[in-house]
């Protein structure tokens, strides 16, 4: 394994959308955050990435309507061995939904439901894998079982948690991978929260309020208003025009 990725194991590296309408969602997005999209190997793969920044962060997938599955946002980890985070994930009680499969030039990759349901990817990079920073700027698990999801993922991916006090006597915990490097977030799904355990994928913004205005003129729906995380930022969580929900956030400045 070369140095670049050896140091990105257990970190997220890229992130999927997928809906049975993926005209509508390069549109939204590109509409919305400004990004574009490249699409790798026209007529042969012709699957388009998201490009911010000068580099390419993500991709968005076509889902056939008849499998049922819903609109969402897929995020990739990191590993250093798909078979055996497979394995790990297995004996932990988790589901592996698809494969392992073998993409060349890409790499190897499987995906994995957690005991509570919520969805990832484990992803093993043929080559340097990517390395974007900036647009998809944090992942955040809401769980119906906290401690369940740190044995879980502290046995899959060897990440270990960190609990902070936040307000109302709320707790909230930090995954951290090697080197003590913040991976993702944890949190208790509010009992009021439709649905099943989920992954939160959060992009990144100059300005909250404005981006969640421009969502709803291009069909999205507000989830949870604009709000502030005291000494954090500013955050807001939506669903896009084919379903998939997602959370905007901007830092506090440094």
């Amino acid at each position: 394994m070369s140095t670049t990725v050896g140091t990105q194991v257990g970190r997220f590296v890229w992130h999927e959308h997928g809906s049975s309408d993926r005209e509508a969602a390069k549109s939204f997005y590109t509409q919305l955050l400004g990004w574009s999209i490249e699409v790798w190997k026209p007529g042969e793969m012709d699957y388009p990435m998201i490009s911010a920044n000068g580099q390419t962060h993500g991709g968005i997938n076509a889902i056939d309507p008849a499998q049922g599955i819903p609109a969402h946002w897929l995020g990739h980890v990191l590993v250093e061995s798909v078979d055996e985070t497979v394995a790990r994930a297995e004996r932990g009680g988790g589901r592996v939904l698809m494969g392992p499969i073998d993409m060349p030039e890409v790499g190897r990759f499987a995906i994995i439901a957690d005991p509570q349901g919520a969805v990832l990817s484990a992803y093993q990079p043929a080559g340097e894998g990517p390395v974007g920073e900036g647009t998809f700027v944090w992942d955040e698990l809401l769980t119906t079982d906290v401690e369940g999801a740190k044995r879980f993922y502290g046995e899959v991916f060897g990440w270990t948690a960190a609990d902070m006090d936040m307000s109302e006597g709320a707790t909230y915990t930090i995954f951290k991978r090697a080197g003590g490097t913040d991976a993702a977030g944890l949190m208790r799904k509010p009992e009021e929260q439709p649905g099943p355990s989920a992954w939160l994928t959060y992009l990144g913004t100059s300005d909250v309020d404005a981006t969640v205005a421009k969502a709803g003129e291009l069909g999205g729906t507000t989830l949870m208003a604009a709000r502030d995380i005291p000494n954090v930022g500013r955050f807001a969580v939506l669903a896009d025009l084919t379903g998939a929900v997602f959370a905007l956030f901007k830092p506090l400045a440094a």
